[in-house]
């Protein structure tokens, strides 16, 4: 079935739905306002400093940044927003944060120059005084400050190699955080004894593991050089393309010869709190409500893990199994790819493609229609958030020309969707909490 535009339409609002629940101003206002669990903690600390210094990174940072700067008042002493490039707002600028741009999702030079400013800033607070980290997705990439025995160009080797490899976001940041000076808890390290830590935090990690979200700036961090290690050996190839400046360093981690991150227990964070004020369950909940509002009943299903195209399939296996009239099915998380192509797509995107492949072959004129897309509007290296597929996706790709297996076996995804009118494309939404998918079944 050819996706008829009132279904398309209701898979857009629903997935607009969810980015504005976890929309930064209005995860920050609810936080502030005792709205979410320990935000009795959080009003507290903040009437308790007598100055506020703001550090706010990743991906959420510039519209974080903004509302706190206007809760906080003349109690802000200064801000660094590291926010991605081009993201930086272009009227009502706070006046006491210094925006920084830096890169994503591979860092550069300029994620080096974020963390310098990050820890400069982070040196300020004295005691008595309070430092608000406000965290978001793309945090990781975005403060790069690798350790002193390590180049960033072999870092950024690491983490490509990681990504083509299809390594989840803990794998990633746990090697990430043993090849840091600031993450893993080191950015605590920088900060005065006397003075408080509050980090509130937009997650983009299934579980909302504190370790893992932007590579535990403020949290303990539990693993170990060897687990890093066993991570790169794990994965096929990936040791032995690493750069033997990172091999070094890791082996003389693992053999005691260099500091290990914040672990639990260490004496830094009893003066910090972290806040998790919103994540992908808070996305499902606005998707939720939007869809029983068009008039859909609601099957929340599992968390999207796994390899992309095997995801994919179990998902359309799972809608053709569904006879309820007008349900809508949600579910969130973050597949992972292993690149063996040189094509175009992201992970939203492959899935979707493994998707409609999969409905083409058992979903016969079945009223199916699905969107899958990452928070952020940004699948991967496309300017696209993510995909619509449908039972006859394939079908019109292959009447175009293009064989949707082989575009899926070559990660060539958003050409098809691009070429079948399929794209969902949003721009940077300003938030991130992973992705979304949205399946409509038997409207």
């Amino acid at each position: 079935m050819t996706l008829p535009t009132s279904v398309r339409s209701d898979l857009e609002r629903i997935f607009i739905a969810a980015i504005d629940a976890v929309a930064p101003e209005r995860l920050v206002a609810r936080a502030l306002d005792g709205a979410i669990p320990g935000a009795e903690r959080i009003t507290g600390i903040i009437a308790g400093a007598a100055r506020i210094y703001l550090l706010a990174v990743g991906k959420a940072a510039p519209g974080m940044a903004i509302a706190l700067e206007r809760s906080f008042g003349a109690k802000l002493r200064k801000g660094v927003a590291v926010i991605p490039k081009g993201a930086a707002p272009t009227s009502a600028a706070p006046s006491r944060i210094q925006f920084v741009e830096a890169s994503h999702p591979i860092p550069d030079a300029s994620s080096v120059r974020a963390a310098r400013a990050a820890l400069d800033l982070a040196a300020q607070a004295t005691p008595g005084d309070l430092l608000v980290v406000a965290i978001s997705g793309g945090a990781s990439a975005m403060l790069a400050m690798p350790a002193r025995s390590i180049a960033l160009d072999d870092k950024i080797a690491v983490t490509s190699a990681l990504l083509r490899a299809g390594a989840s976001i803990r794998e990633f940041n746990l090697v990430r955080k043993h090849l840091s000076s600031i993450k893993g808890g080191n950015l605590l390290r920088a900060i005065d004894p006397g003075a408080r830590v509050l980090s509130l935090i937009i997650s983009d990690v299934p579980g909302n593991d504190l370790a893992t979200i932007g590579s535990g700036l403020t949290a303990a961090d539990p693993t170990t050089y060897a687990e890093a290690i066993g991570v790169l050996k794990r994965h096929p190839g990936v040791w032995g393309r690493t750069p033997e400046s990172v091999r070094e360093h890791l082996e003389r981690g693992r053999a005691g010869e260099l500091a290990e991150t914040v672990k639990p227990g260490d004496a830094a964070l009893d003066r910090v709190t972290n806040v998790i004020i919103g994540d992908n369950a808070a996305a499902l909940d606005g998707a939720e409500r939007a869809a029983r509002a068009l008039g859909y009943s609601v099957d929340r299903w599992r968390e999207l893990r796994g390899e992309a195209n095997d995801l994919g399939r179990t998902l359309a296996g799972h809608l053709c199994a569904l006879h309820e009239p007008r349900l809508c099915v949600l579910a969130g998380g973050e597949p992972v790819v292993t690149v063996a192509g040189a094509g175009k797509g992201g992970r939203a995107q492959q899935c979707a493609l493994a998707l409609a492949i999969e409905l083409a072959r058992i979903g016969g004129d079945r009223k199916i229609a699905a969107l899958f897309a990452g928070t952020d509007g940004i699948d991967g290296p496309t300017d696209a958030a993510g995909s619509f597929a449908t039972p006859d996706t394939a079908a019109r790709a292959v009447a175009l020309g293009v064989d949707p297996e082989q575009a899926l076996r070559r990660n060539d995804s958003y050409n098809v969707f691009k070429l079948t009118g399929d794209l969902l494309t949003t721009g940077p939404t300003g938030t991130n909490v992973a992705d979304i998918f949205i399946g409509l079944v038997n409207f």
